[in-house]
């Protein structure tokens, strides 16, 4: 296996990784400043803070920081400002049950914190992962991953925790509850209820249960129809799983395949296809069957850069090496899937831990449907994006089951109406978190996919559809699917019950 990368080709891909990125996380900056207002200034502090300290620790490890190592960093903003969110919302909970300023702030970081800790880990699984089945790229990404959760947790747990503190103990904020996004009208005046209530939410009428048998369905047509889709079309295999030789040649001006096949016939090359992509179609992607040697590379090296003023880029992948991959890239996913199943159990029960991994598998299969239709390349990057998308996407599930274990606690669960309460009402409560923990990452995957490099973009695209599949399971399929099999479960020792009783013998 062997890369060989264009120094212009660096720099370039550099130049846009580094502007979409800025703007990425801008776009989150505002995001958070809109919606949180004050705690929205403490998370861009933190974020501002978290940056600085994963550059810093790269440094004090003398880290290579590859492309797919800076996509990492960039996500990692998206994924960091979560824990921020989750605390955020469940401050604003607390206000609007009439709590105040003070009691509100340590009844949400107390309630938040088990949450946010579950969620990084089950991350943090993924990558540890990446790390030991994937290669040099994907390790730097997966580095950059665990990374960025680890100091995550430092900035936008302990020291978003300090300085909110700070202001809160001062007693500035008392009374002041527009300055956490909360409008006083939605505050609930406990002292004229005598019923344990909930806080409002904007969600509160809408039924997510209801039309669960509709969601089953539709996502049974979906698997069908994306296995058929894989079957027919198969999978556009970069070299990194079908083996052979990948030549990037950039030009200052437009080009063609018909050109750049006369090219290439120049060095008596052969390519199986020829892809544009670019702005104005400057750059040529070429897949060849055969593993071009080291004399190869260095005459196509030599001759586009005389040619075009730009050294391509060059990748060779041996089969041995494709089969590894795709070995490895299988093993990945299996064992991030028991680890899930593992760690979920332990903090949740079983139900909700296979609930979670048949959600995060129909995300990672959704993603190789859509790949399969549209016939981009799945490369390594991929695998990387598909793992991440497995340990990110059970981030929605667990912030939703761990509502619903916190209300089948406080509830006394009789009837298959109020199993559908519980559920029903911990998705309402949830729901917005759970957007806007996915809104802030897609910002990030949305400028990286459209003004990033292009090496990374099927990355991005594959990151982009996971995330929205991520938040659609986590709703209509763990959550769904976790109710019946409780109720399964509540109906038989109900009924194993009434015949113990039964048989008890009559004195």
């Amino acid at each position: 296996y062997s890369t060989s990368v264009g120094a212009q080709f660096g720099e370039e891909a550099l130049q846009k990784t580094v502007l979409a990125g800025v703007i990425g996380i801008s776009f989150i900056f505002l995001f958070m400043l809109y919606f949180y207002r004050l705690p929205g200034i403490i998370a861009i502090v933190t974020l501002s803070a978290y940056l600085y300290l994963v550059l810093q620790v790269f440094d004090w490890m003398n880290a290579v920081l590859t492309l797919p190592g800076i996509a990492a960093l960039i996500l990692g903003v998206g994924m960091a400002v979560d824990a921020n969110i989750i605390t955020y919302e469940r401050i604003k909970e607390e206000i609007k049950l009439g709590k105040s300023i003070r009691s509100a702030y340590r009844a949400g970081n107390r309630r938040s914190f088990a949450t946010i800790f579950d969620a990084n880990i089950t991350t943090m699984l993924a990558g540890g992962v990446l790390f030991f089945f994937g290669t040099s790229a994907v390790k730097g990404f997966a580095t950059s991953l665990v990374l960025s959760i680890l100091v995550s947790f430092l900035t936008s747990v302990f020291l978003s925790r300090i300085l909110l503190g700070l202001l809160v103990e001062s007693k500035w904020l008392d009374k002041k509850p527009g300055y956490f996004g909360v409008n006083k009208k939605d505050i609930i005046d406990l002292s004229k209820s005598t019923e344990d209530v909930d806080a409002p939410t904007k969600f509160d009428k809408v039924d997510f249960v209801k039309h669960r048998k509709k969601f089953f369905a539709a996502s049974g047509i979906l698997l069908a129809a994306g296995v058929i889709l894989i079957l027919v079309f198969r999978l556009n295999l970069g070299i990194d799983f079908s083996s052979g030789t990948r030549i990037e040649i950039g030009a200052e001006k437009t080009l063609t395949a018909e050109e750049v096949e006369d090219e290439l016939a120049n060095l008596d090359l052969e390519a199986k296809d020829i892809v544009l992509s670019g702005n104005q179609n400057q750059t040529a992607v070429a897949r060849f069957i055969g593993v071009l040697d080291k004399d190869e590379i260095a005459e196509v090296k030599e001759y586009f850069n005389e040619k075009y003023g730009k050294e391509p880029s060059v990748s060779t992948v041996s089969p041995t090496v494709g089969k590894e991959l795709a070995r490895n890239a299988m093993y990945g996913v299996l064992i991030a899937s028991i680890g899930i199943i593992i760690y979920v159990s332990l903090r949740f029960e079983y139900k909700m831990a296979i609930a979670s991994v048949i959600a995060l598998l129909y995300d990672a299969f959704f993603i190789i449907a859509v790949f399969s239709i549209t016939r981009l390349e799945v490369d390594v990057t991929f695998i990387a994006a598909v793992l991440t998308i497995v340990g990110y996407s059970i981030n929605d599930t667990i912030v939703t089951f761990d509502r619903i274990r916190e209300l089948y606690k406080k509830t006394k669960v009789k009837t298959y109406d109020d199993l559908k309460s519980i559920v029903n009402r911990s998705l309402q409560q949830t729901f917005t978190r759970s957007v806007n923990t996915v809104l802030t990452v897609v910002f990030c995957v949305i400028a990286l996919m459209i003004l990033g490099s292009e090496s990374i973009r099927n990355f991005s695209i594959a990151l982009l559809i996971g995330l929205i599949s991520g938040t659609y399971s986590s709703l209509f399929i763990a959550a769904q699917l976790w109710m019946i099999w409780k109720w399964k479960e509540i109906k038989k020792k109900s009924t194993m019950k009434k015949v113990q009783e039964n048989d008890e013998p009559v004195i």
